[in-house]
């Protein structure tokens, strides 16, 4: 892994596609032990950047369970705007379904305080927060987050379906923006 340049910034590596596997692999089994082999869950993805763990997660879970994806946005650049978007919604009926929420990153809360909005009204059986990366130091809400893959830094990440302005999405390995 060396130093990346994506538009106008450089990226160091941080995670190691090998550490990746080994915390999605983690959470998979661990999950998947929790609910049991006797329930279906549906896994919903947050776009885009979660792509690449869901593809990974689903791969590796051993039980029957369904998958859809909702797209939430809030990032422009390399800061949050603090406003979340509805771009694409839910058309699966949930009233009484597990539902687990598969987050590549969790860093204000802002876009997990809309997921836990948007499922108030669906009448799951149970709504589940799992996310691979997690920012304990700037995360600004009193919500639950049944599994974390990795806390990590507050620095600004690409790679393994994280962007910096649509590029960096495809890289293995995740690279954390490189301070002048």
């Amino acid at each position: 892994m060396d130093i990346i340049q994506l538009h106008d910034k450089k990226f160091k590596p941080f995670i190691s596609k090998e550490e990746i596997a080994k915390q999605v692999n983690r959470l998979t089994l661990k999950i998947a032990n929790d609910l049991g082999e006797n329930e279906t869950p549906i896994f919903i993805g947050i776009l885009n950047g979660s792509f690449m763990f869901v593809a990974d997660f689903v791969r590796g879970y051993p039980y029957n369970c369904h998958l859809t994806f909702v797209k939430l946005a809030s990032y422009q650049g390399t800061n949050t705007s603090g406003k979340i978007k509805h771009l694409v919604g839910i058309n699966e009926d949930l009233e009484g379904k597990t539902v687990v929420i598969l987050e590549d990153i969790i860093d204000t809360g802002n876009t997990l305080a809309e997921i836990y909005k948007i499922f108030e009204e669906k009448n799951v059986k149970k709504l589940v927060i799992a996310t691979l990366f997690f920012k304990p130091n700037v995360f600004k809400k009193a919500l639950h987050i049944d599994y974390i893959g990795m806390s990590i830094e507050d620095r600004f990440i690409v790679g393994y379906g994280l962007d910096y302005d649509g590029l960096g999405r495809n890289l293995p390995d995740v690279y954390q923006l490189k301070e002048d």
